[in-house]
């Protein structure tokens, strides 16, 4: 079996220099025990695991072990869609939304064992403004909230600097006037989130679509309405419950397409990555698009 591993060498290692060489080592010696061997990489900038993983399928190698936070996750995943090579994840990131619908483990060993030993199961792809994504996209409060996260820089992020992030932006953004065509069901709302989910949760337990699964063919498309700020605030324990889909003024539906549109630009993100589009956003649904890896005890958990 051919095998790359893929490893951003600062996602989620703080100020330890050290990170990158014991990831490496850990790799390697999880491949050896098992009679295997590995090519690794390191990411040196944004975009480069796009770049090492589109190779990896272009040489048709068996798995890819990406190793990093979402959005080294999400590079990796669509450079792969619709080939041959599957995807193992290691999660080391601030919120690792993706490997919580997966059930991937937070231990690096355990994470390894599952991408070195574990089932293969295929899940769909979003597609944003021509952009991939595998967990969740977002138009509006939580596209400011990953831009200003993400303007932190590594090593001065993690759950407590999102949530303050949060709870100031909680307080000033106004949202914006929509349209919105979710298959053919037209709406005019002020909005001050528009998400469409294909994992459950952005990361750390803050579940938007409680009810979205990977691999049913559907987004769950979740429209956050306008509400005044002692409400707003209120609404957001959802989040925490699972149970944002019984909120006021949060509208649920699933989706395999979907049209946003609004005067002048939005902000909006795919995975936490950024992106700006001028008036109109189109959105969609790939089936079975990325072969994933996950462990025998999560994919029993998640049928």
């Amino acid at each position: 079996m051919s095998i790359v591993a893929i490893i951003n060498p600062i996602s989620g290692a703080g100020a330890d220099t050290s990170a990158a060489e014991r990831r490496i080592d850990l790799v390697k010696s999880e491949a050896r025990r098992r009679g295997l061997s590995a090519t690794i990489h390191l990411t040196e900038r944004s975009g480069h695991a796009r770049e090492l993983a589109a190779a990896s399928a272009a040489a048709n190698v068996d798995l890819v072990i990406v190793w990093g936070g979402d959005g080294t996750i999400n590079e990796t995943g669509a450079a792969l869609i619709g080939s041959n090579t599957t995807m193992g994840l290691v999660p080391a990131g601030s919120g690792n939304g993706l490997a919580a619908a997966l059930g991937a483990p937070h231990d690096p060993v355990a994470a390894l064992a599952a991408a070195f030993d574990g089932r293969t199961r295929a899940i769909d792809a979003g597609i944003m403004a021509d952009r991939a994504f595998f967990n969740i996209a977002g138009i509006g409060f939580d596209a400011r909230i990953a831009r200003l996260f993400n303007e932190r820089g590594a090593g001065r992020r993690g759950p407590l600097p999102y949530i303050m992030i949060g709870l100031r932006e909680g307080c000033r953004y106004a949202g914006a006037e929509y349209s919105i065509d979710l298959d053919g069901d037209r709406r005019r709302v002020r909005a001050l989130l528009i998400a469409f989910a294909n994992g459950r949760e952005y990361g750390s337990g803050a579940r938007i679509a409680p009810l979205a699964e990977l691999d049913d063919g559907l987004l769950d498309a979740a429209i956050v309405e306008y509400r005044p700020l002692v409400t707003r605030f209120w609404d957001a324990r959802h989040l925490a419950m699972g149970t944002a889909h019984r909120a006021r003024s949060v509208s649920m539906k699933q989706v395999t397409r979907a049209v946003i549109e609004t005067d002048g630009p939005m902000e909006f993100h795919v995975d936490g990555e950024l992106g700006v589009a001028e008036r109109r956003i189109e959105v969609r649904i790939v089936p079975a698009a990325l072969k994933v890896r996950v462990g025998r005890e999560a994919l029993s958990s998640s049928a």
